[in-house]
């Protein structure tokens, strides 16, 4: 990454394990789209009344190469999963890659429409 890993935990201890967490989850987007530029990566806490069952936030912000960007916030879900913390960590970042999936499909298929386009008619 070309610059250092924002992390914001909000009522969430800053352990080894949920960094690791992270870096393991960025390394995998890195592997399939390329170096981040930056990323940003928010985690807040249930609040301090309504600590069983209610879920994590986490929110993502990844800058690619070529301007592309993912930015995954946390979706209001009554996903009782979301209550641990690695299970919303790893979630985020499966939406992220998701909709850099979408992105590159959409790419891809863009590009074949312009070729054939640009096919004489026979």
């Amino acid at each position: 990454m070309e610059t250092p890993l924002q992390l914001e935990l909000q009522g969430v201890p800053a352990t080894d394990h949920v960094r690791t967490l992270i870096e393991r989850n960025l390394s995998k987007i890195e592997k399939r789209f390329g170096r981040a530029t930056a990323c940003r990566i928010v985690v807040r806490a249930p609040g301090h009344h309504h600590k069983n069952g209610e879920p994590y936030a986490v929110g993502v912000r990844i800058a690619l190469p070529a301007g592309r960007e993912v930015n995954v916030g946390h979706a209001p879900t009554r996903d009782d999963r979301l209550a641990d913390l690695d299970y919303a960590l790893n979630d985020a970042f499966k939406r992220a890659l998701r909709q850099l999936s979408d992105d590159a499909r959409i790419l891809q298929e863009r590009g074949r429409r312009i070729a054939n386009k640009a096919l004489p008619a026979e």
